[in-house]
């Protein structure tokens, strides 16, 4: 068992630092607002603290789970931030999605302060956060990844080191591609199915069977169906995640027409309101006749 401490307790991270206090990790939290740190600490036993920094203090291993790049850098650095209470010989692991760039920031700053660094974005939302089966893929040596990993089996299901720092964020960019184009098509097939009068049930049970099934087929065309979309990954979040694969796609020079076109139909759904409803919203621009 491990001396941890989880920063930041939004959906992901307040299951995930659960499922590590369920294991017998001891663990110390740190959140934004502190009353939901209070809130985790008395339902799981563990303690909060005030600063990531006081968080990090004495910690084996430091887990994060934010929002951005932005966000990420002011748990991490500064007076109070992670870097000023961390000891020598500890792991950052960032679970946060966030940049390759930033990734490799980080792992070079904590290279220098004699910390090890790995980025570990996660898959799965927040029911495969609250289930403790998410997917995990990492970036670091492999030296990091062995002591982090046993930890991270507290909430993953598949936990996997890809390679270097950076690795495990242009994996989750890989993810979030396919995920872009799958939740389009799907959504262009349950209209075409609604448009030519067909029994969706029907049609879905078959084509699910086949070479057209899909985790988002099997988990989201009963809700889309229904024009119910609160059931998942916010748009929010996702054009946040579409704008990283985007960028570092202009830096490496891969071609992404399908994700460029995907995140701007995103976009629509933003400006209906739904920035807040699930990825599998986008049938809502074709209901819609956009």
């Amino acid at each position: 068992m491990a001396k941890t401490a989880f920063i930041g307790l939004g959906v992901m991270g307040y299951p995930m630092a659960g499922h590590m206090a369920a294991k017998g990790h001891e663990v110390t939290v740190y959140n934004r607002t502190f009353e939901k740190a209070e809130a985790w600490a008395a339902e799981h036993g563990g303690k909060a603290q005030k600063t990531p920094r006081e968080a990090a203090a004495g910690a084996e291993l430091v887990m994060m789970c934010v929002g951005n790049d932005d966000d990420v850098r002011s748990v991490v650095y500064g007076d109070d931030g992670v870097m000023a209470g961390i000891d020598k010989g500890a792991i950052l692991v960032d679970h946060t999605t966030a940049s390759a760039e930033l990734a490799r920031e980080l792992g070079e700053a904590a290279g220098k302060a004699g910390i090890g660094f790995v980025d570990a974005p996660v898959s799965g939302g927040q029911a495969g956060a609250e289930n403790g089966v998410l997917s995990i893929m990492c970036g670091g040596s492999e030296a990091d990844f062995g002591k982090a990993e046993p930890v991270m089996q507290a909430y993953g299901k598949t936990v996997r080191r890809i390679g270097e720092v950076g690795a495990g964020q242009l994996t989750k960019m890989v993810n979030q591609i396919c995920i872009a184009g799958l939740v389009q098509a799907l959504g262009e097939a349950l209209n075409f199915a609604e448009k030519a009068e067909l029994d969706t049930a029907k049609v879905l049970e078959v084509v699910s069977g086949g070479a057209a099934g899909s985790w988002q087929m099997n988990n989201r065309w009963p809700t889309m169906a229904e024009g119910k979309f609160d059931f998942g990954f916010a748009v929010n979040w996702m054009r946040k995640d579409l704008a990283i694969c985007l960028e570092e796609a202009r830096r490496n020079g891969a071609a992404l027409p399908v994700t460029a076109t995907v995140d701007q139909f995103y976009r629509l759904i933003q400006q209906k309101g739904g920035g807040r409803w699930d990825t599998s919203s986008l049938i809502q621009n074709l209901r819609d006749g956009k």
